[in-house]
């Protein structure tokens, strides 16, 4: 089941992915790069949003996964959901409330505008309220069904609402206008549409009770969780300080139309985390079950096994992006302007996400486990450090400054404090996983792009079929080379392989 999940998660995140990024100079060239700019301002919100989750959304996804495990009771889960359920439906009303009242302070006091009218942005600003609201709510039902392990009708679904919210939204804005107003209505509708559906496939899984046992609205099932829920909701907090702040301050202090230049470049080097994400969702409630049933061994080979699938398939497209931003930018959009803009800034993104994606992965050791404690203390520390710099970064250099605070704070996030959790948790891991598992499948692919890079310098060419021939010739081979790098994924393809030729 594991790998059936971490590939539906996998095909509709790339899906998902691809129709967000191809799409990205579509809403440029119609809506224009200022309304462009609101829809990263939203997206913006939507990560800042994520704070008042107070940490219960894995709470719910851990619980359900204990369920599965044996570790908890029918009752005991129902009386948790429905207490869950009581506080993100108070949290979502209060959120999205006090957003919308603030739609005018944002639109005439933070936002820099030069077209677009005051009075349009205060309405796009109070949809954006909605649709966040709605959209967070999810979070809840999509605990559920993640921690139930039902992630093949999760990820169909997910590629279903992408689609009517990327693909969808240009039917109504032909109808309608290319206007952030039918932008915006258009996303309101499609978060009604995913609350009703979720909610409705969340309940199919939740396990009933027997007997006329009173399950009642208390939200006192919260208290016997609530020091992990405390836990995971701080360090959600600051994880949204240290992800987002840079885009912020950035937020503040460049236009709406050099905003949308930096926007579509972390975007793009987001992708990256993506990828990582359908292994994260499959691999931590597993994790969290074989802990629970005492399975340690088992528990630490799923650990290693997908920190190698993240090496290669997250790699491979962040040493891509890294050695082939400018030829990348230019066969995608055409756009001389934006590529000396965003290639730059994605280059830098794409590495701190990379080594980003490797650190994460203390987190769902310590997720499995049921303690934060060092996530946390890690994270304060980041963020007091990352905070100040980004400011001065950003200020003073633009994006570009940003992103080498980005770079640099994770690569001693990585090689410093998860190597301190390590020893903390689960001793004599760091360097074996590091070496293993990490650097022998990233060292080989990063050579081969660093001679791509100063290839592509030397042979530097403007002509956009070239500069796509040239990314997708580099992707093959790097991708051809992280496999070839990877123990496990040598042996996995072997035995495929194996198995077909006795067949």
């Amino acid at each position: 089941m594991l790998k059936q999940n971490i590939i539906a998660n996998y095909v509709s995140q790339i899906y998902v992915t691809v129709i967000s990024i191809i799409l990205l100079p579509l809403y440029i060239k119609y809506m224009g790069s200022e309304a462009y700019g609101l829809v990263g301002f939203f997206a913006l919100l939507q990560a800042w949003f994520s704070v008042l989750d107070m940490g219960l959304t894995p709470t719910i996804s851990r619980e359900a996964a204990r369920y599965n495990g044996g570790a908890s009771t029918p009752l005991r889960f129902n009386q948790l959901y429905r207490a869950l359920l009581v506080i993100f439906a108070g949290v979502a009303l209060i959120g999205g409330t006090v957003l919308f009242l603030l739609s005018e302070l944002i639109a005439t006091h933070w936002l820099n505008l030069t077209e677009l009218l005051v009075g349009d942005v205060i309405v796009a600003v109070q949809i954006m309220a909605v649709c966040v609201a709605l959209r967070w709510i999810t979070g809840l039902y999509r605990g559920v069904i993640t921690g139930f392990e039902k992630l093949v009708w999760l990820s169909s679904f997910t590629a279903a609402i992408a689609s009517l919210r990327f693909i969808g939204v240009f039917l109504s804005m032909w109808y309608f206008g290319f206007t952030p107003f039918v932008f915006f209505m258009h996303q309101l509708v499609i978060a009604l549409i995913e609350v009703v559906v979720l909610n409705a496939k969340a309940r199919c899984f939740i396990p009933k009770v027997n007997g006329p046992t009173n399950i009642g609205w208390s939200i006192k099932p919260i208290k016997s969780i609530f020091k992990f829920s405390l836990t995971i909701a701080l360090t959600a907090s600051i994880w949204v300080l240290v992800t987002q702040t840079d885009k912020l301050i950035l937020s503040g202090i460049l236009s709406l139309d050099s905003y949308s230049y930096f926007t579509l470049a972390v975007l793009l080097a987001n992708g990256i985390l993506v990828l990582g994400g359908p292994i994260s969702v499959a691999v931590m409630p597993r994790m969290a079950s074989l802990y629970a049933e005492g399975k340690h061994s088992d528990m630490i080979e799923v650990y290693k096994d997908s920190s190698q699938l993240v090496a290669v398939i997250a790699g491979t497209v962040s040493l891509t992006l890294i050695a082939t931003a400018r030829p990348f930018l230019l066969a995608w959009t055409g756009d001389p302007l934006l590529v000396e803009e965003a290639a730059p800034v994605l280059q830098l993104y794409a590495a701190g996400n990379l080594l980003l994606s490797f650190s994460s992965f203390a987190y769902y050791l310590q997720y499995a486990k049921g303690n934060l404690r060092y996530h946390l203390i890690g994270n304060v520390g980041l963020v007091a450090i990352l905070i100040p710099c980004v400011t001065f970064a950003a200020n003073y250099f633009g994006g570009v400054g940003a992103g080498y605070v980005w770079l640099v704070m994770n690569v001693f996030y990585l090689f410093i404090w998860v190597a301190y959790i390590h020893s903390k948790i689960e001793s004599g891991l760091h360097v074996k996983w590091l070496i293993n598992d990490c650097l022998k499948v990233i060292l080989p692919v990063s050579i081969f792009a660093c001679i791509f890079y100063f290839a592509n310098l030397y042979f530097l060419n403007d002509n956009r079929l070239y500069s796509l021939v040239f990314v997708g010739f580099v992707f093959v081979f790097l991708f051809v080379i992280s496999i070839i790098s990877s123990q496990k994924i040598r042996l996995f393809l072997s035995q495929k392989v194996g198995l077909k030729r006795v067949k």
